[in-house]
């Protein structure tokens, strides 16, 4: 019937296998060549188009809110569609399993979703560009919520790709070089869009050092924001290619489901059932971990963009910090998280993440003491950079072994949407946090967040992170 060819249900995958069929750690040399081959190319690539509409719809967008006088509170609340990423394993089962006709037959399961997403992407990310957030929020929120949609989509489809693109022992290697491109394109749409946007202003921007909202308010240009975002739309045209030029992956042998109830039965309920079925009680220990481990960095990021406003730093002071120092660490950062996952196992250094990411919050506290301090920013982005970059790569790598790669699309965004969810709740209370509190105590009590991190690495660590193979 056209239901089977239209809907296949995944097969019986076997039994995990055991501790002793884990490959054995690679020398220092092979390790490294992982970086050169051609699939972690591509995942540097396709990172860069993963990275670049998260901040554009969250950070930036914060920081563009700020200047243009909209309120903490306001700016805070509006973190929330960031939540979309704490949904996508909603629909996740449709960009697993639903073919998109045309697109599917042409260029395949997974590179047709990446290309209907990112065409959303860049549609979202223009009328960002040409709506004023001082006449009104309205069109700016509702195109943002369909930028982070499609990116959430995006995101669905990249993880599914990328699992099912290399054997387990690389994807340390492919986390990391996905990373890279993902930390590129975060500092391209911050660092960039302010530079873009200070470059495209009718006439320099005044804001003396010291000064708060006020001279902030009173340089805002909309001009400047409307050619910063048509450039960010333009450069998801390097995922487009990317997308077009490669290859789309072995797909996973599919039977055919014999009627919409069992087409349902294996898309929504048993990638679900099987991650319970694999891991039983110890699933709720690796869930409570997955949904607190960045939860400093998400709920701290929320407010660093206005607090770089109120501390009374210029866009291109933010944005040349960031390029050359937020771009130098973040690059070792995902290196160096990469090749030690590789080297010494992933557990040790998804700790070493966790402590790292708490302890630079510590640095933004002594920072907001500091006020306008350029060489003070300039360490604290650098620290905060590398400690993400270390965090990220280990923790990507952790969440691709969890998963069967017959579901790999549908159980990886449930991973990382929980990863968001519970983080991208709270960050919508900052704004109110910092208003009532000051940014110093705010920054404090996000580090205080990370700290029963560290217990559930600990107890987790005893527990094998198993991806099942075909």
């Amino acid at each position: 019937m056209e239901l089977n060819r239209l809907f296949p249900m995944p097969e019986p995958t076997p039994a995990a296998p055991t501790e002793s069929a884990i490959p054995a750690p690679r020398t220092w040399l092979q390790a490294l060549r992982v970086y050169l081959e051609p699939s972690s190319l591509r995942m540097l690539t396709l990172g860069f188009a993963a990275g670049l509409p998260l901040l554009l719809v969250l950070g930036t967008l914060s920081f563009r809110l700020r200047e243009a006088g909209i309120d903490r509170s306001t700016i805070g609340y509006l973190s929330w569609v960031g939540l979309a990423y704490g949904f996508k394993w909603v629909w996740a089962p449709l960009v697993d399993r639903l073919p998109i006709p045309g697109l599917t037959r042409a260029l395949g399961r997974r590179r047709s979703w990446l290309l209907l997403s990112q065409a959303a992407i860049i549609a979202g990310l223009v009328g960002m560009a040409l709506a004023d957030p001082r006449a009104t929020l309205g069109p700016i929120v509702w195109c943002a919520l369909g930028v982070a949609f499609g990116s959430a989509t995006q995101d669905i489809a990249l993880d599914a790709y990328r699992i099912e693109s290399a054997s387990l022992d690389r994807q340390a290697a492919l986390a990391a070089s996905y990373q890279t491109g993902y930390r590129l394109a975060m500092i391209w749409a911050g660092a960039g869009v302010l530079w873009i946007a200070a470059r495209a202003e009718a006439a320099p921007a005044v804001q003396a050092a010291g000064q708060a909202l006020a001279p902030a308010v009173a340089a805002y240009q909309n001009g400047g924001w409307k050619a910063a975002y048509l450039a960010m739309a333009a450069s998801m045209l390097v995922g487009v290619v990317t997308v077009l030029f490669s290859r789309e992956p072995a797909p996973v042998a599919l039977p055919p489901a014999r009627g919409a109830a069992e087409w349902l039965q294996g898309a929504l309920i048993e990638p679900f059932a099987d991650f319970f079925r694999r891991y039983r009680w110890h699933a709720a220990l690796i869930l409570a971990l997955i949904a607190t481990y960045r939860i400093s960095d998400v709920v701290m990021g929320i407010m660093a963009n206005p607090f770089y406003v109120d501390m009374g730093f210029t866009k291109d002071e933010v944005a040349a910090v960031s390029k050359v120092y937020g771009v130098i660490m973040t690059l070792v950062g995902a290196f160096v998280g990469g090749v030690l996952a590789m080297r010494l196992g992933v557990m040790r250094v998804l700790m070493a993440g966790a402590v790292l990411s708490a302890a630079t919050n510590l640095l933004f506290a002594w920072l907001a003491g500091r006020g306008h301090d350029l060489t003070a920013l300039i360490f604290v982005v650098s620290a905060d950079n590398l400690a993400s970059g270390i965090a990220s790569a280990a923790f990507i790598a952790y969440l691709s072994g969890l998963t069967n790669v017959s579901y790999s699309a549908t159980q990886y965004a449930l991973f990382s949407s929980m990863m968001l969810l519970l983080p991208k709740f709270i960050a919508g209370f900052s704004g109110d946090f910092v208003n009532a509190f000051g940014y110093a105590h705010f920054f404090t009590s996000t580090a205080w967040l990370g700290v029963p991190v560290l217990g559930l690495v600990w107890l987790a660590s005893r527990v094998l992170p198993v991806r099942k193979q075909d």
